[in-house]
């Protein structure tokens, strides 16, 4: 009688367990399948090596396509501010040099990271050189793109010359979500929501504002 006791007490131990492990397994996959797209997406750092960008999740974060030889390209200075001001915070910058606007960035990613580090004294992630528009944009950008569309360059000086060069490149510019120009952002909440698009005039306090309240 107490070997039986002992036998059934074994057997619903077992299926507890099985039942535990069922559970969580199908806990896992629901979380897996709730993941925010831009975390299914791989990059390539600058060594060429593939990255997942799910190492990023909970972190705020704000992509940008960047360039060496560009009149916005001391952006790269308020970039790294920002970026000493609220990395502890849980804030991250991605950068993607890209060299699809007039020629801006011909350097390697080599030389492209030593101008950078030398000049700007930058620390946040610099990726693989990219293209950004076009069939041989990377799938970040496609995505990016596709969360966020452009909605001008905003007043001032600047945004009135942007204005203008970019009707002799692209008449119908103002009704496409191709990136534009270099040092385009795009702003990620934490839980991987596009939340804004940034064209290169916009004012980079208000960037930063909008940086830090979702931190």
């Amino acid at each position: 009688m107490k070997n039986k006791i002992l036998l059934l007490g074994l057997l619903t131990l077992v299926s507890c367990k099985g039942s535990q492990t069922a559970n969580e397994s199908q806990t896992n996959n629901k979380q897996q399948n709730e993941m925010a797209e831009i975390y299914k997406i791989n990059v390539l750092d600058k060594k060429g090596d593939e990255v997942s960008l799910e190492q990023y999740q909970g972190k705020v974060l704000l992509i940008v396509n960047t360039a060496t030889g560009c009149g916005f390209t001391p952006q790269y200075k308020e970039l790294e501010a920002m970026y000493e001001k609220y990395r502890d915070k849980g804030f991250e910058i991605l950068d993607f040099p890209c060299n699809q606007f007039a020629g801006q960035t011909p350097g390697t990613d080599e030389e492209i990271t030593e101008f950078c580090t030398l000049k700007y004294d930058t620390k946040f992630p610099q990726f693989k050189k990219i293209d950004v528009n076009g069939e041989t944009a990377t799938e970040l950008f496609k995505y990016l793109k596709s969360q966020k569309t452009f909605e001008g360059f905003g007043k001032g000086v600047k945004a009135v010359a942007m204005s203008a060069m970019l009707k002799t490149i692209d008449k119908d510019y103002k009704n496409n979500s191709e990136i534009k120009w270099n040092f385009t952002k795009f702003l990620v909440d934490r839980s991987g929501n596009v939340v804004a698009r940034f064209e290169p005039t916009h004012d980079m306090n208000d960037v930063e504002k909008q940086v830090e309240a979702l931190l």
